[in-house]
């Protein structure tokens, strides 16, 4: 899943995924987020931070105090550059990995292939 307010990021790493096989779905804020957990099942969360209304910073909370949702991985990816930001999306928060804006095609894949077999390699043992 792919949330973020700004569309064209939105679409373009959708897009992107697609081209690699994946099967993302868009959601283009927090509610939205949800809603579309409580439809379909994902196996990661690309999130943004700054979005109104409900902040990536709720939705990751919101996310790992959830039994349903707890276990999706998430990466954070943002315009926020702070070493702040980076430590309590990670530590705090719980996300995976953190990736600024604007970022390299290649990285984000690479990051989400390795957050992705991290997640089968918790579930089988």
């Amino acid at each position: 899943m792919v949330v973020d307010d700004e569309p064209t990021t939105t679409d373009t790493v959708a897009k992107l995924l697609e081209t690699k096989g994946y099967e993302p779905v868009k959601a283009y804020s927090g509610k939205q987020c949800f809603e579309r957990l409580r439809k379909k099942k994902v196996d990661l969360i690309i999130l943004d931070i700054m979005m109104p209304k409900m902040n990536g910073w709720e939705v990751l909370e919101r996310l790992k105090k959830s039994e349903n949702y707890k276990s999706i991985p998430v990466i954070l990816l943002t315009v926020k550059t702070y070493s702040i930001d980076k430590m309590l999306g990670l530590s705090v928060f719980g996300a995976v990995d953190y990736i600024e804006k604007p970022f390299k095609k290649e990285v984000l894949l690479q990051r989400i292939k390795t957050a992705l077999e991290s997640r089968l390699e918790n579930e089988y043992w």
